[in-house]
């Protein structure tokens, strides 16, 4: 542990002849090698995952992005954040944790060796192949595997207006390149766009057709998440992929991304989230477990995790469930290591 740590250290000094200004991220190796128990632990988890469960577990870096961004999306909100993403993305991260050292926090802190990056943290550097070799190296050294790369913020795969579409298209080539250098299996998109469900649809079906013939050439899938919207509705997603069709477009279903129309006091207009999962299922290449908030018992509060991991498993799904916190109440890192733990306890005995 002790010579891991001085290498880890070394490289987090070199990241600075990259722009890196981050340096909070060596007590957190700090910590890791102090707490040897924790350790022992997490590697505990990593046994009964291998040994007893149906699906491996990865990490989905949103499940960090306050200790990424810091309070930057808190003080910009969504759209001075957007306009900020497109014109100096690395102003943002004001947090604790510098995202090329994400696949070491993985393995020290959560013991797990797979990760699902957001694009949103690395938007300067699709194309930047010092910094694409450097992450990588990050990934070997901490034998951290990548699994996907969620992209938002480079247009709509479903805008009704084809020269949008197209354009948006192209847009998702860079993340397509940069999946496959890491050795990503897939790319996470979102079939949005504006109009009747049946023009979105008819849209959908010849974005994600253009980008996933792209994919196919590069041996990288594009997968849709259920991320609000008509794509929230299981029934039209699941047909939008079934016309596509082809082996490089599938989804990405997220136990708790139903709602398809928001108001001023929440969502107003939800799908059942269980019967949504069902429809996505047979096209999935990834599960993504969102969780919120937990009971004493430790179960979240409000998705049934064992009737959602059931559903899973009938559909044959043997692949990675990514862990993806999003509650407020626990701290970013309980909130990961209580998903864990869920999946691990239910997982194994389903």
């Amino acid at each position: 542990m002790k010579m891991y740590r001085r290498e880890a250290l070394k490289k987090i000094s070199s990241s600075a002849i990259m722009g890196s200004t981050y340096l909070a991220i060596p007590t957190v190796f700090t910590a890791c090698e102090n707490n040897t128990s924790k350790a022992k632990e997490n590697e505990g988890l990593k046994k009964v995952a291998t040994n007893s469960l149906f699906f491996s577990i990865s990490l989905a870096q949103w499940s960090l992005h306050r200790s990424i961004f810091g309070d930057s999306l808190e003080k910009l909100g969504w759209e001075g954040f957007g306009k900020m993403l497109k014109e100096n993305p690395d102003a943002l991260y004001q947090g604790k944790i510098d995202p090329i050292d994400f696949p070491t926090v993985a393995r020290e802190r959560f013991g797990l060796g797979a990760i699902e990056l957001v694009n949103t943290f690395y938007f300067s550097k699709a194309e930047d192949s010092a910094y694409l070799a450097s992450f990588k190296q990050r990934c070997d050294d901490a034998d951290v595997s990548v699994q996907l790369i969620m992209c938002d913020a480079e247009g709509n795969l479903g805008d009704t207006d084809q020269v949008a579409r197209i354009q948006a298209v192209e847009n998702h080539y860079k993340w397509v390149d940069a999946a496959k250098y890491l050795g990503c299996h897939s790319i996470r998109v979102n079939a949005a766009g504006h109009g009747t469900a049946e023009e979105v649809k008819d849209a959908a079906v010849d974005g994600l057709g253009r980008l996933a013939e792209y994919g196919k050439q590069a041996g990288i899938a594009i997968i849709v998440e259920n991320h609000g919207g008509y794509s929230s509705n299981g029934a039209w997603l699941s047909d939008v992929i079934k016309n596509v069709g082809g082996d490089f477009c599938g989804t990405l279903p997220d136990f708790g991304n139903f709602c398809i129309r928001r108001g001023a006091d929440g969502c107003e207009e939800a799908y059942d989230r269980y019967q949504g999962v069902s429809e996505l299922m047979p096209y999935a290449k990834g599960v993504s477990a969102k969780t919120h908030d937990f009971d004493a018992e430790g179960n979240e509060t409000s998705t049934d995790y064992k009737k959602m991991l059931s559903i899973v498993k009938d559909a044959g799904f043997t692949g990675y469930i990514g862990v993806e916190y999003e509650g407020g109440r626990l701290s970013e890192e309980e909130g990961i290591r209580a998903t864990i733990k869920l999946l691990e306890s239910l997982g194994s005995s389903i």
